[in-house]
């Protein structure tokens, strides 16, 4: 499954603690750090923090908007989270504390709600707190501790670990996101209707198998509608509006949430970004150490990549290039591709722009005439995370870890480069 998202490669070498995360949501518990809006009487929105048991923030959303009587529009948040786990999240709502205080929807606890002026929208938040248990470790207690600490010491020599969007961000279950994203970027929107709706992958319940197959095999929109569980609650909106409006695959698409429509680009951008950055391990080369030719983003006063500004490496400012990386201020970067997107030069120039011609892009394609919201101008990200302090603590064939990222940064990824395992299994 990682192989089909573009993640092919480890930086590292040591053994794997082997091992399954998520056993139960408890197992894997996130709580953002977000930026909170400040407390103002009589101001029209309210801030909440909400903390969730196994939901995933889109399928939190609309259940919310149901729970409230309003629109889904009229709810934001700061990130999205994946369903199994638990997790704490900024939410805001276009409507007064006490609606969202005596909100009651099964294993969503509203921790706070107060009046507020300020929005929140995507990214308003520094990144997310840790605390997460590997279970069915395969060796010894003191074999595990050595092994993840030498793992720990290979990645803080190298920079970091890799940064890959994790699989969640294709989908953890279902990793199609970006099939459906590079789709609407060739402009087959019906392939990418089907490629949500239909599209039959093992690891689903047996009811949601069985109703894609179906689909998938018969191509009957109407009668895959009566046959698709309420949980499909998303792509029972597609199917009705095909039945009302056939080949209206655009307006299908749109019944979306704008927010999971453009993951749908953004995903296919990541799955470029994967394949790139497991070229560069494979050849060998540092992913947080530049090379002439390599482009930086220096991080800002909170230690968050800043996007607003790029510093092309060259031979006459590599050693102050490598001074600023080895400072822990500025990163290695590859290309997120879209409309406005200028390839590094050097080996990782080479790595970007072969990636981009095997898969027959050029840049005018990441704009979208029909869904001209779902445009890409693309931006660089950095190649590696800087290791954080982690805390490690081994007990009955289990492992928990502790630490915190940067938002944006997937704590699978860290935790794949300590296990070593197919995700299916972990």
């Amino acid at each position: 499954m990682e192989k089909d998202v573009g993640i092919e490669v480890y930086l590292t070498e040591t053994r794997g603690l082997g091992g399954r995360i998520k056993t139960s949501p408890e197992d894997f518990v996130v709580d953002e750090l977000p930026s909170m809006p400040p407390r103002e009487d009589g101001g029209k929105l309210t801030a909440a923090w909400i903390r969730t048991r196994n939901w995933e923030t889109n399928r939190l959303v609309r259940a919310m908007s149901r729970e409230l009587h309003i629109s889904r529009k009229r709810i934001s948040f700061a990130g999205t989270k994946d369903k199994r786990a638990v997790t704490t999240q900024l939410f805001e709502f276009d409507v007064d504390p006490a609606t969202i205080l005596n909100m009651r929807i099964k294993d969503v606890d509203v921790l706070d709600a107060y009046p507020t002026s300020k929005e929140v929208s995507i990214g308003d938040l520094k990144g997310n707190r840790f605390e997460i248990v590997i279970r069915e470790v395969r060796m010894p207690v003191e074999e595990a501790v050595e092994i993840a600490t030498a793992t720990d010491d290979k990645l803080r020599q190298a920079g970091g670990f890799p940064n890959f969007f994790g699989m969640q961000r294709f989908g953890s279950i279902r990793p199609i996101t970006h099939i459906v994203g590079k789709q609407i970027i060739r402009g087959d929107f019906k392939a990418a209707v089907d490629a949500y709706v239909a599209n039959p992958i093992e690891g689903e319940s047996d009811e949601e198998f069985e109703a894609r197959t179906g689909l998938e095999e018969g191509g009957d929109y109407a009668e895959a509608l009566k046959k698709y569980p309420d949980v499909m609650s998303f792509e029972k909106a597609i199917l009705n509006h095909l039945v009302v409006r056939p080949d209206d695959y655009v307006g299908a698409l749109q019944q979306l949430p704008f927010n999971l429509l453009m993951m749908f680009v953004h995903g296919y951008q990541s799955y470029l970004f994967n394949k790139m950055l497991s070229e560069r391990i494979r050849r060998g080369l540092p992913v947080n150490a530049p090379l002439d030719g390599d482009v930086l983003m220096p991080l800002d006063r909170q230690g968050l990549p800043d996007d607003r500004r790029f510093i092309p490496v060259t031979s006459g400012n590599l050693e102050k290039a490598n001074a600023q990386v080895l400072g822990g201020k500025a990163l290695v970067t590859g290309v997120l591709f879209g409309s406005k997107s200028s390839f590094a030069g050097g080996v990782m120039g080479e790595i970007e722009r072969s990636t981009i011609e095997a898969e027959g892009l050029k840049p005018e394609d990441f704009t979208i005439p029909k869904m001209p919201r779902l445009s890409s101008r693309g931006t660089r990200r950095a190649l590696a995370v800087i290791m954080p302090p982690m805390a490690m603590a081994p007990f009955e064939s289990a492992m928990k870890m502790k630490f915190e990222l940067p938002r944006g940064c997937y704590a699978t990824m860290l935790l794949r480069e300590f296990m070593k395992v197919d995700p299916l299994e972990g």
